[in-house]
């Protein structure tokens, strides 16, 4: 069989029409996805693209390579085990604030910690949108415009790049879905760096939090260098606004990759489980 390298961004899209709203940031996250994709010039089915389960983590669905829709916040964890059995394959992972930060918050940390060779991208609106206004953990704690928090949530939120460099992320940036070219560039440098790579895409949703058309004028690129050291990176993070894009930190950890014990068959390992 013939392995078809040199593909287009247009190649990596599926015919599944994307159903998020009108103006939502994840179709710009879709558009640079697949030109990181086509940029990383990988062939379609050695790549597997992992979700969880939220308005964002549709967009496996709406790319052309092996995909799995996963169960809420499991996102990683799915992600892990494919990266582990299979390490030839490109392991890309995504999701929203709510399902990656919320439930799937003991997953991210460990997965930071575990430093799998993957890249996972969060799209972060800082709500809920499919259960239709709800606060996530990424909220600040005066937003009251819902009408489930009215008082707003009078709860710190949490700072994604921050308690990914704590937790040991090994590859930290941030990109706005209105760069997307940018973002394109943040995914392949995720995708080439050894060990866990997270990108925090700051994705509006203009639907549910209109004011979030402000974040194009509020954005702004790192001017220096990545830090490649814990302690500098956490002292750069500590004064950053939350809209500073580019790459955060960039850590020479060596990714976990246990040795494979065994090379036995299904059929033989089947065998020894019926004697």
């Amino acid at each position: 069989m013939t392995v078809q390298t040199n593909l287009t961004a247009q190649d990596f899209k599926s015919d599944v029409k994307p159903i998020w709203c009108p103006g939502c940031g994840d179709y710009a996250v879709l558009s640079a996805m697949t030109k990181a994709m086509a940029e990383l010039n990988v062939p379609r089915e050695q790549i597997a693209f992992i979700s969880g389960i939220g308005c964002s983590s549709r967009i496996p669905a709406y790319t052309n390579v092996y995909g799995f829709h996963s169960i809420h916040g499991r996102a990683l964890a799915i992600a892990a085990g494919v990266k582990l059995a299979r390490p030839d394959l490109t392991v890309i992972a995504a999701g929203g604030d709510g399902d990656g930060l919320s439930i799937g918050g003991n997953h991210f940390m460990h997965a930071c910690r575990r430093n799998v060779d993957m890249t996972y991208v969060i799209m972060d609106n800082e709500v809920y949108g499919m259960t239709k206004g709800q606060a996530s953990p990424t909220t600040a704690p005066d937003w009251c415009n819902s009408k489930l928090t009215p008082e707003g949530t009078g709860i710190s939120p949490v700072e994604p790049v921050r308690l990914a460099l704590a937790a040991g992320a090994n590859f930290i940036a941030r990109g706005f879905a209105g760069n997307p070219n940018e973002v394109a560039r943040l995914i392949v440098e995720g995708v080439h760096h050894p060990g866990f790579s997270f990108i925090q895409v700051l994705s509006p949703c203009v639907t549910y939090r209109p004011e979030q058309r402000e974040w194009k004028q509020a954005v702004h690129a790192d001017e220096g260098s990545p830090s490649q050291l814990m302690a500098e990176a956490m002292h750069r993070l500590a004064s950053d606004d939350g809209f500073t894009t580019g790459v955060l930190f960039a850590g020479n950890r060596s990714p976990f990759m246990p040795q494979r014990k065994t090379t036995a068959s299904f059929a033989d390992i089947e065998r020894k489980f019926a004697s």
